[in-house]
């Protein structure tokens, strides 16, 4: 089956005096106007995934899967080259300034040939940039998150555009109850609060909301090591007693990234309780170092929010067993059933109209819940039962009631169900 092309012809194209010449990509064009281009076109099909790679088009994720922007022609490996070094011209500084006093045209140039020298070692680079111009009218791109990697035609860059506008908890398709319950839990004391689903599931996006919510409204100092940073949360809000002004919110939040603010993110994990933090967000749980470091944070009265890439709450309690050894699954098992606040499970997918969110959620407010927690390596089944419970939300069921309502078809529904063993419930 051949990729559909996205649109059948281009918008205009920035910078151009005449919108018909130059629409296609050829070697002589710089990283800016071949970047701005791209960028440009993705705003109007409302599009942040990019992918590119040398000598083939453009592809961009939308709903109905991967689509190509052939009308812009085939990027050379030339033009892949002047991509990256674009990028990388825009990378958000490492030191911000700090202690440089050459000319900066000078730090320009050596930190492209530092970072093309590092690229042709590694094969690989993971990192997030400022927005790139696109055109000549001062408007930009968002920040992006890249990855630049070499494969069987070259060079190739995996790009995310990201949002500089955070969305209210609200807009995202949690429902009311399930959205003051997750607030709520978020203004706990001391606990562990789990955002979980794979890549690309709008993980960041519902922690975003619930960090920016508690900065606007509650005075917190929250620590952020992430990897990249794909939010950048604003030291002000609107006042809300005075219309069209703007006040200092009531909490600071420190950001760090891997790479750019800390060395590797094992030195953030070591170094965040040193910045007396009372919220600390976790960008992954990525091994059982990162796990302890929640699990202890988290007994030591801090609120820790972090993420796993499973589905399901009965899913990441295995994954997180999967890190210890056997004869330490009753022990972990036991602090989770105490310090566990909630399990937000969620995924994206393809709906009649637009892409769904769904979800499972499980709170562990009360001691049906922990003992099922305590005690799932002994089974799965209690926990189970206790997805079902008022104030859950399980998976299989939030699926069901987007169909009812229209949202996803019946082939959505049934490839995204979990339990596939039990009788199909109407």
């Amino acid at each position: 089956m051949s990729v559909p092309s996205a649109i059948p012809a281009p918008p205009p194209l920035p910078g151009l005096q005449n919108p018909a010449l130059g629409t296609r990509f050829h070697n002589g064009m710089d990283g800016r106007f071949l970047l701005g281009t791209i960028f440009r076109v993705c705003k109007e099909l409302r599009v942040s995934d990019i992918q590119m790679r040398a000598e083939r088009p453009v592809y961009i994720h939308t709903n109905k899967g991967m689509e190509k922007l052939d009308f812009l022609g085939i990027l050379s490996a030339l033009n892949m080259d002047e991509i990256l070094k674009e990028l990388i011209r825009n990378r958000e500084s490492g030191s911000h300034g700090f202690g440089e006093h050459e000319d900066l045209g000078d730090r320009v140039g050596d930190k492209i040939e530092d970072a093309m020298k590092n690229f042709a070692e590694t094969k690989v680079a993971d990192f997030s940039c400022d927005g790139i111009p696109m055109g000549d009218n001062g408007e930009r791109s968002g920040r992006l998150r890249i990855q630049a990697h070499l494969s069987s035609s070259g060079l190739g860059v995996t790009c995310r555009i990201l949002n500089d506008f955070i969305p209210e908890l609200e807009s995202l398709g949690i429902d009311p109850d399930t959205t003051e319950t997750l607030r709520q839990g978020v203004l706990k004391r001391a606990g562990l609060c789990l955002v979980t689903g794979p890549t690309g599931s709008g993980k960041s996006t519902t922690l975003a909301s619930l960090i920016d919510w508690l900065r606007r409204n509650h005075p917190k100092h929250i620590v952020t090591v992430e990897d990249p940073i794909e939010y950048q949360y604003p030291d002000d809000m609107p006042d809300p007693e005075y219309a069209g002004h703007r006040m200092p919110s009531p909490s600071i939040v420190t950001q760090q990234e891997v790479g750019r603010d800390v060395h590797s993110y094992r030195q953030g994990l070591k170094d965040v309780l040193r910045k007396a933090p009372h919220v600390i967000l976790l960008g992954e749980i990525r091994d059982r170092e990162a796990m302890e470091t929640c699990m202890e944070a988290a007994q030591t009265g801090h609120l820790v929010l972090s993420t796993l890439h499973t589905t399901g709450a009965v899913k990441t309690l295995g994954r997180i067993l999967e890190m210890y050894p056997r004869e330490s699954h009753n022990a972990v098992l036991s602090r989770l059933s105490e310090i566990l606040i909630f399990i937000h499970s969620q995924g994206l997918l393809n709906g009649v109209q637009r892409r769904v969110l769904t979800y499972e959620f499980l709170q562990n407010n009360d001691d049906a819940v922990a003992s099922a927690i305590a005690n799932y390596d002994g089974g799965a089944r209690s926990l189970e039962d206790v997805i079902r419970r008022a104030g859950n939300i399980e998976w299989d069921g939030n699926l069901r009631r987007l169909r009812r309502q229209g949202l996803i078809t019946d082939a959505t529904y049934e490839s995204a169900r979990m339990n596939r063993s039990e009788a199909e419930i109407l």
